[in-house]
């Protein structure tokens, strides 16, 4: 019988990222993304078209309004999201991108399906090196997730639940767009950007920009984003 990996998919070059490896390793995909009440939907656009070019077995595209709580700068239209210039340096606190509970949510949505395909695995693109710093990319919380999961399912209870893998979480955005890259990743189809446009194209201001320019700068490779 097959292998089945649901990967959390926002479109974005990480869950891309692992996308890729799971098809690498044989599993039979399906993709997950979420219509969460973020600002812009072009992420959302690229997940759709990965998807389909990538053959996954279903994606299912799931609708929440977190946007109605608001409290974050990807969700409030009362609060922008911040400019970062290249030379600058990333926040150490948790930043205004942050969305409260967003991967708890999105990590029990997933769980659900997980039991009902009797999946193997499920993938997210969580990294704890080159990020934004929020406190749901941590190792200690995905160690937690899973104890969670084990005692809240029928399936952790009969000893066959589901697990929940964080291919990225130890490596550097160089190493994972390395990664990627050998796997055939397309990363011109991908969208990082806090502010994208409706095309697609990003700000180059955002921290995710700014993250995602300076790896592709040190992996010695073409930033193929379009930007604004």
């Amino acid at each position: 019988m097959a292998k089945k990996a649901i990967i959390l998919f926002s479109g974005g070059l990480d869950s891309t990222t692992c996308l890729a490896i799971a098809k690498s390793q044989k599993y039979d995909c399906y993709a997950l993304s979420f219509s969460y009440g973020q600002k812009h939907s072009s992420e959302l656009d690229a997940a759709k078209r990965i998807a389909k070019s990538s053959n996954v077995k279903a994606h299912k595209i799931i609708d929440l309004d977190l946007a109605s709580f608001g409290g974050s700068a990807l969700t409030d239209d009362s609060i922008d999201v911040p400019i970062v210039s290249e030379n600058s340096t990333l926040e150490t606190n948790i930043p205004i991108t942050y969305v409260p509970a967003r991967n708890t949510i999105f990590f029990s949505i997933a769980l659900a399906w997980a039991e009902v395909l009797e999946a193997d695995v499920i993938i997210a693109g969580v990294n704890a090196v080159d990020y934004s710093g929020y406190p749901d990319c941590r190792p200690e919380y995905i160690k937690a997730f899973q104890a969670m999961a084990d005692l809240a399912t029928k399936a952790g209870i009969e000893g066959k639940g589901v697990k929940l893998e964080t291919p990225l979480i130890d490596l550097s955005k160089v190493e994972i767009i390395r990664k990627g890259y050998s796997l055939g990743v397309n990363y011109a189809e991908t969208v990082s950007c806090y502010k994208a446009d409706e095309k697609g194209a990003a700000c180059g201001e955002c921290d995710s920009c700014i993250i995602r320019k300076d790896a592709f700068e040190k992996a010695i490779k073409k930033d193929p984003t379009i930007y604004v």
